[in-house]
């Protein structure tokens, strides 16, 4: 997972930005210029590969956020039911852990 987290930091990144708008800047130049068809396919399917690693990307981050959420929605609903039944002592604890939860994320 923290491979897909510095992913995501860098999918989100300006460079990241300008690496794609070069790349499309380069697709669309080689048809004004009349590059070769085998520099525009291979342009195309690079386009069409980062295309592919951002959908990854993306549902895997998906994913997670929607873990963090059940998890915090869980422990938030277990505290409250605990602190009705026997008091707050024993739900701190979980219900500390799932404050902090989007950290260890």
């Amino acid at each position: 997972e923290a491979t897909a987290q510095r992913a995501s930091y860098f999918a989100s990144s300006p460079v990241f930005f300008a690496f794609c708008f070069a790349l499309v800047a380069t697709w669309l130049a080689s048809y004004v210029v009349g590059a070769s068809r085998e520099f525009t396919h291979a342009a195309g399917v690079t386009m069409t590969a980062v295309t592919l690693l951002l959908v990854a990307l993306l549902k895997n981050s998906e994913l997670r956020s929607e873990r963090a959420i059940q998890e915090k929605l869980d422990a938030l609903a277990t505290a409250m039911l605990e602190e009705r039944r026997s008091g707050p002592d024993k739900a701190a604890p979980a219900l500390d852990r799932a404050i902090g939860l989007e950290d260890e994320l």
